[in-house]
């Protein structure tokens, strides 16, 4: 090492050579040995860690495969224990949320076909007996008669259409012409046609609208068609005696078109699926009214094209009250 032209060092290196020292020579096959040792057991934590963390992803894979299998196979009863608050715990839940909704579906799709032979077969029954029974000789041919084939013929007849209209509106093929409509004129209308067979059956019926007028964007068609099935409704299931009750409301935005009937009303449970295809709170009592169930689901989905919303509550004149609300136009 030199400092300018002087020497102020020197820096050498010796190789090892052999150990020759007998202590050395035991210390490095001791190194050597713990190094192997170590090795050894780091390969064994590392061997069982894998197993162990191959165990606890794969397992919960298997099973949720295993449950997929079972439900393409159609059992809808299928669910997943979650035990897990990680990606895997939330695809289990979601699994499970997706086999309830199939399996309420199955179920609907199990009652709509019940329900649907007992509507179909009932006034075909009754066709044929009365057409056997003129055949035979039994019942004369009378204008009586005649009435009551009508009134089945007429009752299949809108079975079938409404069945129809709910097919379109699921495949999005149900036409709408919108364009401005004055509802408060529309709904006085739709009332008065209604006004005589409410008090044929023993029914009052009260209006209230507005002075102004309420103009919406709509398909007046189908405007009528829901306040029909809605008065329709009112019509069947209300005591003699009782009244119905139109009311209309404009808002800032929006109109709210309300319907009430009087006694009976509708059980708390019951409200939010009275919208239900073919549900019905009393099945014998609905048969016995002629109805079908699909009335108010027709309603729903007419309110939901319109970009509206209806809804079910308890009417203050302690029947049913239904809550119709349309977007006011610009």
């Amino acid at each position: 090492v030199r400092v300018g032209e002087r020497v102020v060092g020197r820096l050498a290196y010796r190789p090892t050579g052999p150990l020759s020292d007998r202590l050395a020579r035991e210390f490095q096959e001791q190194q050597l040995e713990a190094a192997w040792v170590t090795a050894l057991v780091v390969v064994l934590l590392a061997a069982g860690v894998s197993v162990l963390l191959a165990r606890g992803f794969l397992a919960p894979v298997r099973r949720l495969a295993a449950s997929t299998r079972a439900l393409a196979a159609g059992r809808f009863d299928t669910r997943v224990a979650v035990h897990r608050r990680d990606e895997l715990g939330r695809l289990a839940a979601d699994f499970n949320r997706l086999a309830e909704t199939l399996q309420r579906n199955e179920r609907l799709r199990t009652e709509f076909m019940a329900d649907m032979s007992h509507e179909l077969r009932t006034p075909m029954a009754v066709l044929r007996a009365e057409l056997e029974a003129m055949e035979d000789g039994v019942r004369p041919l009378s204008r009586e008669s005649l009435a009551r084939l009508q009134n089945n013929v007429a009752t299949l007849s809108k079975l079938i259409d409404d069945l129809y209209e709910l097919s379109l509106a699921d495949a999005g093929a149900l036409n709408y012409r919108m364009e401005a409509t004055e509802l408060r004129a529309l709904a006085s209308e739709t009332a008065e046609h209604w006004r005589a067979r409410l008090a044929e059956a023993g029914l009052t019926l009260t209006l209230s609208m507005p002075e102004t007028a309420v103009t919406v964007n709509a398909d007046a068609r189908r405007l009528r068609q829901l306040l029909g099935n809605l008065l329709e409704n009112s019509l069947r299931y209300t005591d003699a005696g009782g009244e119905v009750r139109l009311t209309l409301i404009r808002g800032d935005r929006h109109a709210v078109l309300n319907i009430e009937d009087s006694a009976p009303g509708v059980p708390p449970d019951a409200l939010e699926r009275l919208f239900e295809r073919l549900y019905r709170v009393e099945a014998s009592r609905s048969r016995a009214s002629g109805g079908a169930g699909l009335g108010l689901a027709i309603c729903r989905n007419i309110a939901q094209a319109h970009g509206g919303e209806i809804e079910a509550y308890h009417a203050v004149l302690g029947g049913l009250g239904v809550r119709l609300t349309l977007p006011l136009t610009d």
